[in-house]
């Protein structure tokens, strides 16, 4: 027969065994940092969402969102190795690949980029090459040497001498009837509402034919070849965040976006939503049916003829390198919304 004292230590010793490990996590989870490209806003909520809501633990990611702004470097960080995934865009990618920078996006977050140009609603102006009539655009450097190059080759009529420095102050337009100024779809809209007391027209470039990938997750070479998984799994996270701060409850992402940005206020936030789902932001072309994140090699090619066109792009880049399809337009995150 068994000693009853050790046999009552076995167990005892067992079952002390067993409290520890079941006081463990069920697994690790893998640390992932996304450096976004500004302050936090609306248009970063999905990814706010899946940390909020434990969608991210969920894939077994532990999550941590660098926020962008005017002072932040994080593509510089992406390329450093201290940040694992950037929200970068088409046309920086193709650029660091013109640089030798192996960059390579892995999702599309919004199909459109909701780069605009507005003008005054009481100036004639009632689709986009009625602008060739104004006296001034407002634009930075880099609109000026990408969109408006563009703008100047597919609308006969827009002249350099129309471009004026913006300045990211809007007074100069408010005061120019004649003029137009860039902006986002989600953001100076709203403000010169409020500043101005009217509503500005608004062309979205994207919808005039200037359109590429933006929002995207952007990754080191290194870290697709080497964590595939990984890879996967935060790329359908966001993608089930972006559902769900859509369709679902958002409160408490939008609570860290305003925790994160303390000038972030709840009616930009609403009127943010609000234009991303009108204008189709992120649900539209291939995005539409085979969901949020998807890219196309057809639509990526496309707008890279666009760019050596227009000289902006050598013809003999490797454009494919910037980019994969094989983590998206696989409907993740579809049943999701409401």
């Amino acid at each position: 027969m068994s000693n009853p004292l050790t046999m009552k230590s076995f167990l005892t010793a067992f079952g002390l065994s067993a409290a520890a490990i079941a006081a463990q996590p069920a697994f690790a989870l893998d640390q992932v940092t996304y450096g976004t490209n500004w302050l936090a806003q609306a248009e970063h909520g999905g990814f706010y969402q899946a940390v909020a809501d434990g969608t991210y633990k969920k894939y077994g990611l532990d999550v941590k969102i660098v926020q962008g702004g005017p002072n932040a470097a994080n593509r510089a960080l992406l390329i450093a190795g201290k940040v694992d995934f950037y929200m970068g865009g088409q046309l920086g990618d193709m650029d660091a690949r013109k640089e030798g920078i192996p960059l390579v996006s892995v999702a599309s977050i919004f199909q459109k980029d909701p780069q605009v140009l507005m003008a005054h609603p009481d100036a004639g102006i009632d689709k986009f090459e009625d602008m060739t009539k104004l006296t001034t655009i407002f634009m930075g450097q880099e609109g000026f040497s990408t969109y408006f190059e563009w703008m100047k080759k597919h609308y006969p009529g827009f002249k350099e001498d129309q471009y004026k420095p913006y300045t990211f102050n809007p007074a100069p337009f408010i005061a120019d009837k004649k003029s137009a100024q860039q902006g986002y779809l989600t953001s100076e809209p709203y403000e010169i509402e409020k500043q101005a007391g009217w509503k500005p027209k608004v062309f979205l470039l994207a919808d005039a034919g200037f359109a590429p990938y933006s929002t995207m997750i952007t990754a080191m070479q290194k870290t697709v070849d080497e964590k595939p998984d990984m890879v996967q799994r935060f790329v359908d996270a966001s993608l089930e965040g972006w559902y769900n701060y859509l369709y679902g409850d958002n409160k408490a992402a939008n609570d860290l976006i305003k925790k994160d940005n303390p000038e972030m206020t709840d009616g930009q936030i609403a009127f943010s939503i609000a234009k991303m789902k009108e204008y189709g932001i992120l649900e539209s072309g291939e995005a539409a049916t085979k969901g949020i994140g998807c890219i196309t090699d057809e639509r990526y090619k496309k707008f890279f003829d666009e760019m050596v066109s227009i000289g902006v792009e050598p013809k003999d880049l490797d454009y494919k390198a910037a980019y994969t399809t094989k983590f998206v337009c696989k409907g993740v995150g579809m049943a999701l919304k409401k």
